[in-house]
């Protein structure tokens, strides 16, 4: 459903330092029903963001002042809102997708107008849903907001994955992928599946943008990324969690 009044309008800042790029979405966000904030460089950006707080944030890598990059990791200490990250380098998804950066996706210029629109209300509708949930959990408090799958727990009230003891350091993203998995141990989940489930994409999306982020999470939950106990793939198939043995 899209917005149509002024209490479910939604706001986007676009961040891009090309002005026809940012009149082309500013009119199609408008037209969609979304109220829309613009920043040319990436101090700005930083600037528009904190003090308005935006429910998405539409950003280039390519900016002047400050790169894009460093913009959503300036952000992502204050905020956590969706961040979609525009490119004209394909190969930049591995830095996109950076733990460190926290960003939610990215899309590749030039890139359809229709898609993007898809892209964005999948992230605002997975955004909103996880609001919901978090809320919902809080009233409810019960055991089964903790999954255990053989050294890997997560609990769901704080956001937060163990292995063992030790307290490991996901974005949301990457704690949902894992939480999907989790909750069915040993079953193989197709990458087109994760994309729509998690990411929320039905027929848009990057298949790639699922493989680096099982990739990052890996790296932080493996003893050996080589030789993955808890995280596997099914070779031409997908990702699977190692049920109990």
């Amino acid at each position: 459903m899209e917005p149509n009044n002024k209490e479910d309008k939604k706001t986007i800042l676009i961040v891009d330092d090309e002005k026809p790029i940012v009149d082309i979405l500013v009119y199609n966000l408008q037209k969609e029903g979304y109220d829309t904030l613009e920043a040319n460089d990436g101090v700005t950006a930083v600037d528009i963001a904190i003090n308005q707080k935006p429910d998405l944030i539409l950003l280039d890598i390519m900016l002047p002042k400050m790169d894009g990059l460093t913009v959503c990791k300036k952000i992502r200490h204050t905020l956590n809102v969706p961040i979609l990250m525009l490119t004209a380098k394909d190969e930049e998804i591995d830095k996109i997708l950076g733990l460190e950066l926290g960003a939610d996706d990215y899309i590749t210029k030039p890139f359809s107008v229709r898609e993007l629109m898809a892209r964005i209300k999948a992230n605002l509708r997975k955004a909103d849903l996880s609001g919901n949930v978090d809320a919902n959990e809080e009233e409810n408090e019960s055991n089964t907001n903790k999954i255990k799958v053989g050294e890997l727990t997560l609990d769901l009230d704080k956001f937060e994955a163990k292995i063992g003891n030790e307290v490991i350091d996901l974005t949301v993203r990457e704690f949902e992928v894992l939480k999907f998995l989790a909750n069915q141990p040993g079953q193989v989940v197709t990458r087109e599946t994760l994309l729509e489930k998690v990411w929320g994409y039905e027929y848009y999306g990057d298949i790639r943008t699922v493989d680096v982020t099982i990739r990052r999470i890996r790296e932080k939950i493996e003893k050996d990324t080589s030789t993955p106990k808890l995280l596997i793939t099914k070779r031409g198939i997908g990702y699977y969690i190692a049920a109990n043995k």
